[in-house]
């Protein structure tokens, strides 16, 4: 990532002062004050639910403060809409790309403020051509007139960028914009972000990985419950080194880095094997010929144990955990559950069996977003809430949620609540109270704490211990190397869906971890 280069402080081009959210008597932002300065990039950092969407939602023109007041370019700044935000040159950026997939690159820049020629009709020509310069500027070549649709996330998120520049943006917002990117292209939007400084942009940068913030921001502003944190700023020297994760990390939990990433103790795991996998072979979709498939995968879980199970991305890691749920069609090989061989052809089968899974991609697969709490908890064990007139016990369903609630520390408003509404860290306890009221033999994770900040990291981890220690089997996927060093008793390392290595948690290193996670067949095969 390029280094952050140091700025001579200017007048703010952006200034908050005081500002307060409340809703229905609930505080959501209480007397932040901040600011952004022109070619500088400001990271809005704290943990879900520390108020970084309210205030970005008040700066779009989404929502008005409650109190408090917004300068911009020194004018007060009041707008009534996105738009209104937009015409004085902010634009954010979210983390839900808002571009139309079957219009083309150029027809969303352009979306509403399409160029006009003669006798007021569109100038496609004109459309493309300014198409093509403003695309130049992000490092995008490809042809205006491709469908969005056929463009991979990081372009689309470079489309997003390009049309933020076609507004004549002085300040753009990101939220989030690395969440879907492989690290070569984060890669390529660091450098870019970079070039908009350069250009006198200013960019506020809004991410849960504390790395790429580091790396990239001149300043940083963290929120902690709804309140002002503190600020961060680089190193003064003249190397200006960037801000150091502790530091972050302590600004926005209230508490020491050590705490959060503490390797795990040496557990007695000495539960029989739960779950054992030989020779599992996935069958290959014609339609999707480059899609991973397993290739004669052997592992065991032991109940009471976290297997950790690592491997970059196209590794197989994701489609073991569908295989062994049911999800994808198995070609060969066995799995056998407490020593007795299973075949779940479906995801009912494999919970009916005993096994739960808590997919990767939480919005889409996970939960109900615009149901209640209660019914998303309770949605996979209705026979358990019901009586025998199989009618729903309510009470039974929601002294359960009660307990489960206070078990692990679930913040919301009450069970009727939507899902939506919680942050990514309680939205995931949710869905683990759901599967520990199945009371599963083995719980397969992916991704646990994907989009949630680092304090309910150390929870999810935390309660991934406590089941563990109840006897239940988890297998933890997960593409960060701390997390998986952070949690499990054992690892293994996949690539091209395939094992290719194993070692005891309290051994591994991230070194030791990606020399595995590297090796190729012919590797493999001399090991």
């Amino acid at each position: 990532m390029p280094a952050a280069e140091a700025i001579v402080p200017s007048p703010a081009l952006l200034a908050v002062e005081g500002v307060t959210k409340r809703f229905a008597g609930v505080t959501a932002l209480n007397d932040v004050s901040l600011e952004v300065r022109p070619g500088e990039i400001l990271g809005l950092l704290g943990e879900n639910g520390a108020g970084k969407s309210t205030l970005l939602k008040i700066l779009s023109g989404v929502m008005p403060p409650s109190s408090g007041r917004i300068v911009f370019d020194g004018v007060e700044f009041n707008p009534h809409n996105p738009q209104d935000a937009k015409r004085l040159g902010i634009v954010t950026i979210y983390q839900e790309l808002s571009l139309i997939p079957t219009l083309t690159v150029a027809e969303n820049i352009f979306i509403g403020r399409a160029p006009l020629g003669r006798f007021g009709l569109v100038s496609w020509r004109k459309m493309e051509v300014d198409s093509r310069a403003i695309i130049a500027r992000v490092g995008l070549d490809l042809d205006p007139a491709t469908p969005v649709s056929a463009l991979s996330v990081a372009e689309q998120q470079l489309v997003e960028i390009a049309r933020a520049l076609s507004l004549k943006s002085r300040l753009i917002i990101m939220d989030e914009p690395t969440s879907a990117l492989t690290e070569t292209e984060v890669q390529k939007l660091m450098s870019i972000m970079g070039r908009l400084r350069k250009d006198g942009v200013a960019i506020m940068f809004v991410t849960h990985r504390l790395e790429e913030a580091s790396a990239i921001c001149d300043r940083m502003t963290v929120l902690r419950d709804g309140r002002l944190a503190g600020h961060l700023d680089r190193d003064k020297g003249p190397s200006g080194g960037p801000i150091k994760l502790p530091k972050i990390i302590e600004k926005m939990v209230g508490r020491a880095a050590s705490e959060l990433y503490a390797r795990p103790t040496l557990r007695d795991v000495a539960g029989d094997v739960r779950l054992s996998v030989r020779g599992l072979r996935t069958v290959r979709d014609p339609q999707a010929p480059h899609a991973i498939v397993l290739e004669g995968v052997d592992l065991d879980l032991k109940a009471g144990e976290i297997l950790g199970v690592a491997g970059l991305v196209g590794s197989g890691r994701t489609e073991l955990a569908r295989a062994i749920f049911g999800a994808d069609r198995i070609a060969a090989g066995t799995i056998t559950l407490d020593g007795k061989t299973i075949a779940p052809e479906t995801p009912a089968d494999a919970i009916a069996l005993g096994i739960g899974l808590v997919p990767e991609d939480r919005k889409h697969q996970a939960i109900f977003a615009a149901l209640g709490i209660l019914t998303n908890f309770s949605i996979a064990a209705l026979g358990r809430y019901s009586n025998a007139a199989g009618f729903m016990a309510e009470r039974r369903e929601r002294e359960a949620l009660a307990s489960y609630r206070k078990t692990l520390s679930i913040r919301m408003a009450s069970p009727e609540q939507p899902i939506e509404g919680l942050s990514g860290g309680n939205q995931q306890k949710v869905i683990l109270a759901r599967w520990l009221a199945r009371d599963p033999k083995v719980l397969i994770v992916d991704e646990p704490t994907r989009g949630v900040d680092v304090g309910a990291k150390a929870e999810v981890h935390q309660i991934l211990v406590q089941l563990a220690g109840r006897g239940i089997a988890i297998m933890m996927i997960s593409s960060e190397l701390p997390e998986v060093l952070a949690v499990s008793d054992r690892i293994v390392t996949m690539r091209r869906g395939r094992i290719t290595g194993e070692m005891p948690g309290i051994e591994a290193t991230e070194e030791k971890l990606m020399e595995l996670m590297a090796l190729d067949q012919t590797q493999e095969a001399t090991q």
